[in-house]
């Protein structure tokens, strides 16, 4: 029996390996759907598109590719957000966006959106397929390019046209994931081991781009006497069996590794992308080495920027250097890690009382208590700030997160596709109230797949991020604060256990509880609203701002919560200082 188009495609997409499409079928769709559903491919049916393309980012992510589909009009624009996460974060990934009959095209049909135009701005690769001799070239190509150039391809499909007769085309449509070695040529190299040579002290700084170089970072770092610092995504990679670690700076990171970063003679800079210019030293000597040579230069003042793996990189590196012997700056580093880390801890010694738990508490107790293997999901806001300081690597562990994008509410949905992907592992969502009230109703989509995901929310009844943004420039915060549903009883309606959690007491044996527990569980802690995290680099203005913040709630009458604020980021400013 003869195929049709999208009988084609979803035969393509096996051969590629992908194990499932996250999408809201309809109408334009729907030859689609009954393609998957002939086929060993799962369709993953979510309530909200913006929900599948977090899901399908999740799992691209964490195992190179993934797709999702939405069909036309709204459902490509509900696609965008996860689309531009995807994207900005450098995973493969394959978006279908079925749209309107091609005879309409052009006559402002009903639910008519240019799919050209609407993902040309987050896509590697965006054609329309409008007749049977394209499918397979243009399928190959799209996938090609999410792989090549890590990032999104789109393909849009006409309803009419997936019920088309496939035909066979002449070219390839194999999929070629190809794995290069790429490393500066021998004269960079011996540029890069001069400036190393004659530099006495380096302090090395990782990004995502050095996820896969653990064992080499390390080997360089002793061989320099060199302290690593990190950036949030390269966290989980580059901090274990790492003895010169000296933590992440940036926006949610720590002083020591700011203080490295800029106490260095030569910084090196490995498969970062790094986009906090205000925390990059501007004194000494920088390189930067990333897969990508447009991205060389565009944060920093370089003295040398060069094309390579990291891998690659430091193996063909290492014979060029001389080895340091003096350990000053290395040992001044990890003295001042030390007491940083010990000020962290007081943050978790820290309690709280009753409806206003400490979060830097919650965060470490989970840290504890959750496996080795642990794939955490971080909402964006002031729950990325706890996973940043309070979760720790392990060599095992992943964090997901919308951490190029910055959108809210992606925790719950990267979770789902973390788990479809991996249901041998424990995930483990860390939920802002705001994050999860965006996109509550794919709480139900947890269920319907019975997907054993946990879901702790830091119920902080607040914009946290926000507000202290308004606080820091000077503002009193306004309409950052929020009126919630009670998230247990949520859970429950939704079909699975959810737990209030009010008391600080309470929280070690309630987060036993719900990881234990076999299937999804919901965990509301109450946390408390005034516990703003500050960067590693105060600035004077921003102590000014904080003080007319709070000067203006207490001449609005609210003595009390200026009060609780100034006494919580006290702590913050002094320990920073």
């Amino acid at each position: 029996m003869a195929k049709n188009i999208a009988e084609q495609i979803v035969e393509m997409l096996e051969n590629a390996n992908v194990k499932r499409i996250y999408a809201v079928t309809g109408d334009s769709l729907n030859h689609l759907n009954i393609a998957v559903k002939k086929s060993s491919i799962e369709w993953i049916h979510v309530r909200h598109e913006e929900v599948g393309a977090y899901a399908a980012a999740a799992e691209a992510e964490l195992d190179g590719f993934a797709v999702c589909a939405g069909s036309c009009g709204p459902g490509h624009v509900h696609l965008i957000n996860g689309v531009y996460e995807a994207h900005r974060s450098h995973v493969p990934m394959l978006v279908i966006a079925s749209t309107i009959p091609s005879e309409e095209m052009g006559m402002d049909y009903f639910q008519e959106t240019n799919t050209i135009k609407l993902f040309d701005d987050c896509s590697h690769y965006n054609q329309m397929i409008t007749r049977p001799e394209q499918v397979q070239r243009t399928l190959q190509t799209a996938i090609q390019h999410a792989f090549s150039k890590k990032g999104v391809a789109v393909i849009g499909l006409p309803g009419d046209v997936s019920e088309l007769d496939a035909e066979e085309a002449t070219t390839s449509n194999k999929i070629f994931k190809t794995n290069p070695v790429i490393r500066p040529s021998d004269d960079e190299l011996n540029q890069l081991a001069n400036l190393i040579n004659e530099s006495e002290k380096v302090t090395i700084y990782c990004g995502i781009g050095a996820e896969h170089s653990n064992a080499e970072v390390v080997a360089l770092s002793k061989y320099l006497k060199a302290p690593i610092g990190y950036s949030f995504r390269g966290k989980m990679a580059i901090q274990p069996n790492n003895p010169n670690e000296v933590g992440l700076t940036g926006l949610l990171g720590l002083p020591s590794a700011y203080h490295a970063m800029h106490e260095a003679d030569l910084l090196i800079l490995l498969g970062t992308d790094f986009p906090y210019q205000k925390f990059m030293p501007v004194k000494n000597k920088i390189v930067q080495i990333d897969e990508s040579p447009e991205r060389l230069g565009r944060r920093a003042k370089l003295e040398l920027g060069l094309t390579g793996d990291v891998k690659e990189t430091i193996k063909a590196l290492l014979p060029l250097l001389k080895e340091k012997t003096e350990i000053h700056f290395l040992n001044q580093q990890l003295e001042f890690y030390e007491k940083v880390k010990e000020t962290q801890l007081t943050y978790v010694k820290d309690f709280g009382k009753e409806n206003a738990i400490q979060p830097e508490f919650v965060a470490h107790t989970l840290d504890q208590l959750a496996k080795k293997d642990a794939i955490f999901t971080v909402d964006t806001g002031m729950c990325c700030v706890w996973g940043a300081r309070y979760i720790t690597g392990t060599g095992e562990r992943k964090m997901l997160g919308s951490f190029n994008h910055g959108s809210m509410a992606n925790a719950m949905p990267m979770a789902i596709g973390a788990s479809l992907a991996h249901p041998d592992k424990q995930v483990i969502a860390m939920c802002g109230d705001g994050g999860l009230s965006m996109l509550l109703g794919d709480m139900a989509t947890i269920f319907q797949y019975k997907l054993p995901i946990k879901l702790i929310v830091f119920n902080n009844r607040a914009l946290g991020m926000v507000k202290l943004e308004m606080e820091v420039g000077g503002m009193p915060d306004n309409e950052t604060d929020m009126i919630n549903p009670d998230f247990g009883m949520i859970a429950q309606a939704m079909g699975y256990p959810g737990k209030n959690v009010h008391k600080p007491e309470e929280v070690e044996a309630a987060i036993k509880e719900c990881l234990n527990y076999n299937g999804p569980y919901l965990l509301n802690i109450f946390t408390n609203p005034n516990a703003l995290a500050l960067p590693p680099k105060i600035e004077f203005d921003q102590v000014v701002g904080m003080t007319k913040s709070m000067a203006q709630l207490m001449l609005g009458g609210k003595m009390e919560e200026a009060l609780d604020t100034v006494k919580t980021n006290y702590k913050h400013i002094k320990g920073l200082l």
